[in-house]
């Protein structure tokens, strides 16, 4: 199939470019303005007790706006809030507010000049409140609407912050937004330097470019779409350029260096391109398959949020493999040999694939299987003591603390909440159903005594169709277990409903959910990219592998997120606040780690394996393929690196979350497990390596999903190749004693040496300072034996 594709993408190549292009455009003109259609909402569980009591709440009473935008006044020096100048400047600035956007303003709630209340002043009269109520249906709409009038709170010589759910909400968003302008700015020009050095040539460095500028754009278009049918988080969008940017660069890399080799080898470029794509585009549609797998344990968890990433980045994941295995090979099949041009000659060599394994990639293969015990037990140590501090790992919701400790929103909000502990815009709610007299007044007497608690109960909204609504300010807002257990365990009378909201609930249910899904989560990823990597790979041994060593790659970075954020570690030079970690985000990051540790695997493993079914041995496989591949997924590593390390001077913690965690992963999983681990483990495993039930065996070869054996095409016409040979030796006795003769035709057989995995690469060619055979130079491809070196897998 992937041959077959090779050969159309080079035939129709113009074509090819055409169409794509032209839909991928389309897609991008279409997904314009995209962010005017994504949402803010979707961190909660709908399913939950806490939801159930907002809906009810907002059925009865309608949406609760007293937390949209609170607006904290400051008097000036030697005055008080009282002041009458004072007083009426603020006054004439609120009714002016809602007269002059009555699209946007649904409502001033109230002020402290408007109502008098003494709770809207603190004690020293320098400090008071107003609340605005900001017109939407929905989050969305809400969102978009304060934004439109966020500039007019401002007041000329007066001190007016903005706290409330609105400021808070709109300032992540900015930031979010101001995040991906740097990446723009800053990790594209980065990367093309980097691809520029990797490949020594300006046309060949700009090549992964276009595929990864492509995708993201495209990426905007698919997303939008999407959020006509279904609430999309506006998070996506970094998501989407993080994980479309940086997969995409690494498809084209790999696809691209493969072509590099296989015109070092001697090929046109219509070969080149159609051994590239059967071979590199083969394995980075496993690779996206996978990766779609792994984000796809994403769509289990009930939240919105979790859903819209999964959305977006599956997108992007697809989208770059179907860039990288169609427009990518049909401009390769017009640039041909042109690929090295615009760069410096001493750069931009292409290496043969002798000169490759013989490098310092194969050589420190070749010394990790030497001693594979001693790499094996000092990293896996390594790894389990850094997956240590996982013990205190510690959830929450998102809030205020995300930001900067120095943000004016977030220096605001911490003095409101400071000031005016009973006006938390984030209160424990009670919403009762049923209750009348006595019983509202037993069921408030025994929810105040409730722990962590800064005040009593009071009513939030008096009884309106049978519902009340109170409300309590906490101690602190993470660390609210105690506080809901004691009030859904409360006895309620005969008929009486009481519902616990309120910001803290809906933050621990959702947590909740997040806990009691991922073991599935868990199981289901891991039981579909082993079934996965086995159809591709016919071994069950190698995903097993694979799965453990993602696990402790994985465990490792959970506790150096765990050392660094919620231990604080460097709290202060990262200017952050150290507490607990966003659940979705944290469940985000696992995903993707898992899916870019796995992408690398499958990267490594096929070229294995290629040189497996080539027949070589196991040892000489794996030298092979990590020769051939140690230099990509470094450089790969190292591109993602560039791309998430911009994202680590981001301002909100979440972003440094994702940032920090895709570094720390891709370090240890990029060289450690790619490089010493996965090496050293194989060379101990042997050929047990390719083990499987012998159905399985049956079943992966009926479907014909295995790695595919190219020949050595360059062969003369008139030489047979070795599988014509008789094969009544069995391959695991061939060494380098054995005589193995050969006919030529019109002359006397001749007898020549062969030595499995010593004498000849692993493509069947002769090794650097071997004399060769003139009759049969270029030395011919050996085809898969019936039995391989070893042990046949299953059997």
């Amino acid at each position: 199939m992937f041959a077959t594709w090779g050969r159309l993408a080079y035939r129709l190549r113009f074509t090819v470019i055409g169409v794509m292009v032209a839909l991928l455009l389309g897609l991008a003109a279409y997904g314009l303005g995209v962010e005017k259609h994504l949402s803010q909402s979707g961190l909660v569980d709908p399913g939950s007790e806490s939801v159930a009591a907002a809906e009810l709440a907002d059925g009865t009473f309608g949406r609760d706006t007293k937390a949209d935008v609170v607006i904290l006044y400051t008097a000036p020096d030697g005055k008080t809030v009282d002041d009458p100048a004072f007083a009426a400047t603020i006054t004439q600035s609120l009714g002016d507010l809602a007269a002059n956007n009555p699209d946007e303003i649904l409502r001033v709630n109230g002020s402290y000049w408007s109502t008098r209340l003494a709770l809207m002043a603190d004690p020293s009269k320098q400090h008071a409140i107003a609340s605005v109520a900001v017109k939407g249906d929905n989050d969305t709409e809400v969102a978009a609407n304060f934004k439109k009038v966020r500039d007019q709170f401002a007041i000329p010589g007066v001190d007016a912050q903005l706290t409330g759910l609105q400021p808070v909400t709109g300032t992540i968003s900015d930031t979010m937004a101001d995040d991906l302008h740097r990446m723009e700015i800053l990790a594209i020009p980065a990367v093309g330097v980097l691809l520029f050095f990797i490949f020594g040539g300006v046309v060949a460095a700009a090549l992964p470019l276009i595929v990864g500028g492509l995708t993201i754009i495209a990426a905007n278009g698919v997303v939008k779409a999407l959020a006509q049918f279904t609430e999309v988080n506006g998070f996506v969008l970094s998501v989407v350029s993080l994980i479309g940017l940086g997969l995409a660069i690494d498809y084209g890399l790999f696809m691209v260096s493969r072509f590099r080799e296989e015109i070092a080898e001697g090929y046109g470029t219509a070969d080149a391109v159609r051994r590239t794509v059967t071979t590199a585009g083969r394995t980075v549609v496993f690779s996206a398959t996978m990766i779609v797998a792994s984000l796809g344990g994403l769509l289990i968890f009930p939240q919105g949020f979790l859903k819209s990433m999964a959305y977006g980045a599956i997108a992007a994941v697809v989208l770059a493999a179907l860039v990288s295995i169609t427009v990518l090979p049909a401009i390769l099949g017009i640039l041909g040999r042109r690929v090295d041009a615009l760069g410096l000659k001493a750069m931009r060599k292409t290496r043969t694939a002798d000169e490759i394994e013989n490098g310092i990639w194969g050589r420190l293969t070749q010394w990790v299987m030497k001693h594979p015990v001693k790499v094996v037990v000092p990293i896996v140590v390594g790894l389990l003591l850094l997956t240590l501090p996982i013990a205190g790992i510690k959830l929450g919701g998102i809030n205020e603390t995300y930001l900067p400790p120095d943000n004016p929103t977030r220096v605001a909000q911490e003095q409101f909440d400071e000031l005016f502990p009973s006006f938390r815009s984030e209160p424990i709610k009670l919403v009762v159903d049923g209750a009348q007299g006595a019983e509202i007044a037993r069921i408030v007497k025994e929810a105040s005594a409730a722990p962590g608690l800064v005040e009593k109960f009071t009513i939030d909204n008096p009884t309106k169709d049978g519902v009340t609504v109170f409300k309590a300010g906490l101690v602190d807002r993470n660390d609210s277990d105690a506080t809901i257990g004691y009030l859904r365990a409360m006895d309620v009378p005969d008929g009486v409903t009481v519902l616990v909201g309120g910001t803290p609930a809906i933050e621990h249910d959702s947590i909740a959910a997040l806990l009691d899904n991922l073991p599935l989560m868990v199981t289901m990823v891991v039981l579909l990219t082993t079934l996965l990597m086995f159809l591709a790979f016919g071994s069950l041994v190698l995903p097993i592998k694979a799965v453990l060593m993602t696990a402790l790659g994985l465990g490792a970075t959970l506790g150096i997120l765990t050392w660094i954020f919620i231990d604080g570690n460097g709290a202060s030079f990262m200017n952050f606040s150290p507490g607990p970690i966003m659940s979705p985000v944290l469940v985000l990051i696992m995903a993707i780690v898992y899916g870019l540790s796995t992408d690398y695997e499958v990267f490594l493993l096929s070229r294995v394996v290629e040189a497996r079914a080539q027949g070589a041995s196991t040892a000489e496989s794996v030298r092979v393929g990590t020769a051939h591949t140690g230099r990509i997924i470094t450089a790969a590593a190292l591109i993602l690196i560039v791309v998430t390390g911009v994202f680590a001077f981001s301002e909100l913690v979440m972003m440094k979350y994702i940032a920090y965690g895709m570094i720390a992963a891709l370090i240890i999983d990029a060289t450690l497990i790619r490089m010493f681990l996965v090496p050293a483990t194989m060379k101990l495993l042997g050929d047990d390596c390719w083990w499987a039930p012998a159905w399985m065996k049956r079943f992966q070869e009926k479907l014909g999903l295995g790695e595919p054996i190219l020949d050595d095409e360059r062969m003369p016409a008139d030489i047979p190749d070795f599988a014509a040979m008789d094969r009544s030796t069995p391959a695991a006795e061939v060494g380098e004693d054995t005589e193995i003769l050969r006919q030529i035709p019109g002359g006397e057989a001749i007898t020549m040496p062969i030595a499995t995995g010593v004498g000849l690469t692993a493509g069947g060619r002769p090794r650097p300072g071997r004399p060769a055979d003139p009759l049969t130079e270029p030395m011919p491809r050996l085809a898969a034996p019936t039995n391989p070196v070893g042990p046949r897998p299953g059997g």
